[in-house]
């Protein structure tokens, strides 16, 4: 149900090249017109970025960036990411890893959970 009322971007394994060297960057697209939900995840992201990698987050070397699909500035890294719908993605270098349903799945209802998915995730990416 969400993936219709969100316009939810599914999950696909993919690569890109995005993010330059070792760096890791999350972007969040959305819509203009956005559910609760849909701003927790993007909340608890940001919140989780800033609280697990401080350093790294300060130093630019960990990002994070919401971008609205509605605008130019979205829509064209939309197009590049290969995104056309509500997506949560982690990038690094050639790899690209959707966390879109985990944010659906647990911001709300498990943040703890939520937390622990994007920490494996960028974890993965930075070691």
């Amino acid at each position: 149900m969400f993936g219709v009322s969100c316009n939810a971007q599914p999950e696909k394994k993919q690569t890109v090249a995005a993010a330059s060297g070792n760096n890791v960057e999350v972007y969040y697209f959305h819509m203009t017109m956005r559910c609760t939900t849909c701003k927790t995840i993007e909340a608890e992201t940001r919140k989780n970025i800033e609280m697990l990698y401080p350093v790294q987050y300060k130093e630019g070397k960990i990002s994070f960036t919401a971008l609205n699909l509605e605008e130019a500035t979205g829509k064209a890294m939309g197009e590049k990411l290969g995104v056309s719908g509500q997506t949560l993605l982690i990038v690094s270098g050639d790899q690209k890893i959707n966390i879109t349903t985990d944010g659906f799945l647990y911001a709300v209802a498990k943040p703890d959970k939520f937390t622990g998915i994007i920490k494996d995730k960028i974890d993965l990416l930075i070691k």
